[in-house]
């Protein structure tokens, strides 16, 4: 598998004094149910771990795989997750930066630069370097979008055992055609985000 993953954003950071840099990715922003989660990681310096890419291009098994090193060799990981009634309230972006910022919070060590996927960010007194595909470049943040989406995708699995009818276990919340059929035929489940609308009817 090629990657263009590699640590150069955070070597660059590491040689101008920046001791702790953290990673930050989101997994579900575009799901039609459950929450969306964000998962902050920091590493010790040079510490690489074969395999870790953006978590899209990886098959479920190898995410599970990769989950564990990262959780047991990371300086800190931090999770944020935020609700689908949340995001109903304030909006999926806001509720992506709270769970963003939750994240960091939930680290074990305090970061001094924050590397996040995605154009931009926000809620934060810590500097920090917003990249586009980020989880695509950067080993730090493919990193955290692997603990992100692992940790995403068991929740929904759980959900599913709640509401088996959905196909949560399959999709993930996500707009399949399977989801929205379902959707159709049994109409919203209290996990669904209101906020975010498919067509009933065909």
């Amino acid at each position: 598998m090629k990657t263009k993953i590699d640590y150069a954003i955070e070597r660059s950071l590491w040689r101008q004094g920046v001791e702790h840099v953290a990673g930050i990715d989101e997994a579900g922003r575009g799901p039609l149910a459950g929450p969306v989660v964000a998962a902050a990681v920091v590493f010790p310096h040079d510490l690489w771990i074969y395999g870790v890419n953006d978590s899209k291009l990886l098959k479920a098994f190898r995410r599970d795989e990769l989950y564990d090193i990262i959780s047991e060799t990371a300086i800190g990981v931090g999770i944020g997750i935020v609700s689908h009634e949340v995001i109903d309230e304030i909006n999926i972006y806001q509720a992506t930066m709270k769970a963003m910022n939750e994240a960091v919070a939930g680290l074990d060590v305090t970061p001094d630069h924050l590397l996040v996927d995605g154009p931009r960010f926000s809620g934060s007194a810590i500097s920090h370097t917003a990249i586009i595909d980020g989880d695509a470049m950067c080993f730090t943040i493919a990193a955290a979008s692997i603990i992100a989406k692992v940790t995403r995708d068991r929740l929904m699995t759980e959900y599913h055992k709640e509401f088996p009818q959905y196909g949560f276990a399959k999709h993930k919340g996500y707009g399949t055609r399977e989801h929205c059929d379902a959707l159709r035929k049994y109409g919203p489940s209290p996990i669904h985000r209101r906020s975010f609308h498919v067509r009933l009817k065909e």
